[in-house]
């Protein structure tokens, strides 16, 4: 894979990779700082900072902010997961100059005025309002509380309404302060532009950014228990998640879990979850195994909502299928085509430049390099049918599951 990189004396890595087919430049700060690097009294306030870059840096108010690239057509936006924040944007290749000046800004210029902290409080609890009424959404949530129980990976990354009503503008500078390392900071541009112009624009402004070393530590997670819940909900369906921690980010079984995932859960129609919760039997509308890998540990869980009355039965095929993964070895076409499917559907995901631009600069943050494609291909199609048995019978045994189910009150 074809890329240029560039790191500045403060730490901070610039990498590019130029894409002619294209009117557009996606870029984008990533910071290898996430809602799992709070302390218990400090929950939420990595997605609370999210909002409040663009309420306000030394230089332009909210309105300019968010008017800088939308009236250009172009787009501003920023997420937070457990282990990173991203500042980023897409516009047009003749406004890469103002998009990277402006994202610049809002990473490392935010005043978090008080008035708009006030304002955008009621945002975030409203946020949270909306997430509890979506049973989908707030599994996943409470899932993770069980799972990861104890420990920072297990807490919301929207906060509680206590953590979220007390915030104050000192808490944002403390916390960026303590967190804030400028060797694990990317700037990542995918587009139609040379990696000069890149330069031009962006390495002046990040050259005067001062080294900044965080003495923060992660605290990793090893204390996973197995536990089974029924929660009584004001829903009309029932929802279930079943699952576990598995492989983490530096696990080199990660991509054959990968394979793995897909064969029994993955987004496609053909997956073993949908043909038998709902082509065979139309128990549920949608029926997803997720596999989330994180520096030092790993999720892998199944997600559904089904009528009340068939939520036994469909849990019992989703273990009936997890069953057959972990006794019943793929046979060598069954084999050959779930490793086209998923090589298929990565070599569509490199289309997407927003979403290729993210992952350049996690990778980098992550381990240091970016992995090819071609090299992902390759340990897909290196896997084999017994190496895919003992994946599925370490990770997917039902007795080290656990289990979270919500039941119309």
């Amino acid at each position: 894979m074809q890329y240029n990189l560039k790191t500045l004396s403060n730490g901070i890595r610039i990498v590019h990779q130029e894409v002619n087919h294209t009117r557009i430049v996606h870029c984008g700060f990533i910071l290898n700082i996430g809602s799992r690097d709070e302390s218990k009294e400090e929950e939420g306030i990595a997605h609370f900072w999210e909002h409040m870059a663009f309420k306000g840096t030394k230089k332009r108010k909210a309105y300019h902010i968010i008017n800088r690239l939308e009236s250009l057509g172009g787009e501003l936006n920023a997420y937070t997961t457990k282990e990173k924040i991203c500042f980023y944007s897409s516009t047009l290749k003749e406004h890469y100059p103002k998009a990277a000046e402006l994202l610049f800004d809002i990473t490392f210029n935010s005043t978090f005025p008080k008035k708009q902290i006030e304002k955008e409080r009621q945002v975030i609890l409203e946020e949270m309002a909306m997430y509890r009424d979506s049973p989908d959404d707030s599994i996943q949530d409470d899932f993770d509380a069980m799972v990861f129980e104890g420990h920072a990976l297990g807490r919301n990354i929207l906060g509680t309404e206590d953590t979220v009503g007390q915030f104050s503008q000192e808490d944002f500078f403390e916390f960026i302060s303590s967190r804030l390392d400028t060797t694990q900071i990317v700037f990542s541009v995918i587009g139609n532009i040379s990696f000069q112009k890149v330069l031009q624009k962006i390495e002046g402004l990040l050259s005067e950014v001062p080294i900044k070393r965080s003495l923060y530590v992660r605290c990793g997670f090893s204390n996973y228990h197995a536990k089974t819940k029924v929660v009584m909900k004001e829903i009309t369906q029932a929802h279930c998640a079943i699952g576990k921690p598995a492989y983490s980010l530096y696990d080199p079984r990660r991509f054959k879990l990968y394979l793995l995932n897909n064969i029994l859960g993955g987004p496609s129609m053909n997956s073993r979850l949908n043909l038998a919760l709902r082509e065979k039997h139309g128990y549920v509308y949608s029926v997803e195994s997720h596999y989330q890998a994180y520096s030092d540990t790993g999720f892998v869980g199944v997600f559904f909502g089904t009528e009340q009355k068939t939520a036994n039965r469909a849990r019992k095929l989703v273990l009936k299928e997890i069953e057959k993964l972990r006794t019943q070895q793929l046979g060598s076409l069954q084999l050959h085509m779930a490793k086209e499917q998923a090589i298929g559907q990565m070599a569509m995901a490199e289309e997407n430049y927003a979403a290729l631009m993210l992952v350049f600069g996690k990778n980098l943050l992550d381990k240091g390099k970016i992995d090819s494609l071609d090299s992902i291909f390759e340990v897909i199609r290196s896997t084999t049918a017994e190496e895919l048995l003992e994946i599925a019978n370490e990770v997917f045994d039902p007795h080290q599951m656990s289990y979270l189910t919500y039941l119309p009150a």
